[in-house]
């Protein structure tokens, strides 16, 4: 949807990160609400694991955001040249996305768009700090599922890897849908692959719909029962089997570093 730009605030000196829509959008009002809504959801932020806007505003009708410069790789990134994640590197970052999108979640904002070229992993000196990225595709949960739309009936936006069922099929979201997403991201952190193959989107939108996800010990027998239960019980396809809150699914994942599995 944008670029990315390295730049320098010049009032305090700091490098920063602005973000602009790609060319071919700069005319597309679907595109230009959405980044708007990006900076009018993530200006609340006030959380370690969520990127905040520092500043927006338009130049010549080009809109813009302003964000802190972030020094690391992508989760994706580092999929691509390490692999695989233990447990014991893979789950704190976990545990630090969802305390994120916990508090997100608090706000009464649901991210929509989790996947790994949306979470940064900064070096910090105990280990590395995750940050959740991208709140274009994010919106308001009003308590009730109703969420705002930007783009006409019947569009799909999101990534097909990590939509929830719900979200495929259009019906109501809460947080259990980021929840989901979630889910898919830790499967593939620690197994390499995905929950679902599929050949084309439209395949892969099937079976997250009426497929059963794979298990992380179908792939590998060594990883812990405990993790196995959680990220299973996180990709559940109805709602209502998944964790009830984003708090829920980190308390039990800070439970799985503190007490390993001994079936492991």
């Amino acid at each position: 949807m944008g670029f990315v730009y390295r730049g320098t605030d010049t009032q305090t000196d700091r490098p920063v990160a602005v973000k602009v829509l790609l060319e071919r959008l700069r005319g597309d009002s679907d595109a230009i609400a959405r980044l708007r809504r990006e900076a009018r959801l993530a200006l609340q932020f006030d959380h370690p694991n969520l990127c905040p806007i520092l500043a927006q505003g338009e130049i010549d009708r080009m809109p813009y955001l302003v964000m802190p410069l972030l020094e690391g790789e992508t989760l994706e990134r580092v999929e691509a040249h390490k692999g695989r994640f233990t447990p014991e590197e893979g789950v704190p970052i976990l545990v630090q996305i969802a305390d994120g999108l916990a508090s997100a979640h608090a706000l009464g904002i649901l991210h929509r768009d989790l996947k790994p070229e949306n979470i940064m992993l900064v070096p910090v000196p105990e280990g590395v700090r995750a940050v959740v990225m991208d709140f274009g595709l994010a919106t308001n949960d009003d308590g009730t599922g109703a969420l705002e739309r930007l783009t006409a009936t019947g569009v799909v936006l999101g990534t097909p890897e990590f939509m929830s069922p719900e979200q495929i099929s259009g019906n109501p979201l809460d947080q259990r849908s980021d929840i989901y997403a979630l889910g898919v991201l830790g499967f593939e952190m620690f197994t390499g692959d995905l929950p679902f193959i599929g050949d084309s989107a439209q395949e892969l939108m099937v079976h997250h719909l009426t497929g059963t996800p794979r298990r992380l010990r179908e792939l590998d027998p060594t990883l812990p029962a405990d993790l196995n239960r959680i990220i299973a019980q996180a990709l559940a396809t109805r709602p209502a089997d998944r964790f009830r809150t984003m708090g829920a699914l980190r308390d039990a994942l800070r439970t799985a570093i503190l007490r390993p599995s001994p079936s492991r």
